[in-house]
């Protein structure tokens, strides 16, 4: 490996788990049912890759009044039971995640009691507990840098030794805010024609769509 990458920086949703087709479901379903009728693809171009009192917020501002009292508990809820029935973890993560020798954690816009779910039903948390870290824990979450900083500083990683693996564009502009270097993925579910140049778009240094791949990325 090459020894200037020390500590490999995962994303959960839409990296290591494919559940952003079914959150954009799920959101765009609750949504529809309160008279502010979204799509899933909608979704998705809106409010992938930032935390829930973000995409809240997002909601709220371009629906011009607020969510109803318990939407976001409703929704966290529905969400659950969706990714328990559904949920499965990226094509080729786990075999990747076996290989890999690097030292490695999560750090996500969800929040701990989601990862909680969604690595567990999938049984990628043995890979990374207790190194999962989620914007609850900073102040600002992504497209600023806080998250990765506060991960790597945890792991003990200097940030330019660090390579962060994201699929959205706020990932991505939080992984070079943060000095890291940033590796877009693009094969999940949610990512369609274009995709793959909207994260080049924002800064990521490699676009790649295969995680059996990931490993010799790391090695070049």
């Amino acid at each position: 490996m090459n020894p200037q990458t020390q500590l490999v920086i995962f994303d959960s949703d839409g990296v290591l788990v494919d559940s952003e087709p079914i959150a954009s479901r799920v959101l765009a379903e609750a949504l529809t049912e309160i008279g502010c009728p979204h799509t899933a693809q909608q979704c998705i171009e809106r409010y992938t890759g930032i935390s829930m009192g973000a995409v809240m917020a997002k909601i709220e501002a371009d629906w011009g009044r607020p969510l109803p009292a318990g939407f976001r508990e409703t929704l966290r809820e529905r969400d659950f039971a969706a990714f328990r029935a559904h949920l499965r973890p990226m094509p080729g993560v786990t075999e990747m995640l076996r290989e890999l020798r690097l030292s490695k954690c999560v750090a996500s816009s969800g929040a701990p009691q989601k990862m909680q779910v969604t690595l567990g039903v999938t049984g990628l948390m043995r890979f990374f507990e207790p190194h999962v870290f989620s914007a609850e824990m900073v102040e600002r979450g992504k497209p600023a840098p806080d998250l990765f900083l506060l991960a790597a500083r945890r792991m003990g990683a200097a940030p330019e030794a660090c390579a962060v693996v994201e699929d959205s564009v706020a990932g991505i502009q939080a992984a070079r805010a943060a000095g890291m270097r940033a590796l877009g993925f693009a094969g999940g579910g949610h990512a369609g024609p274009g995709h793959a140049d909207r994260l080049r778009g924002a800064g990521a240094h490699l676009v790649f769509d295969r995680m059996a791949d990931l490993p010799a990325i790391l090695a070049d």
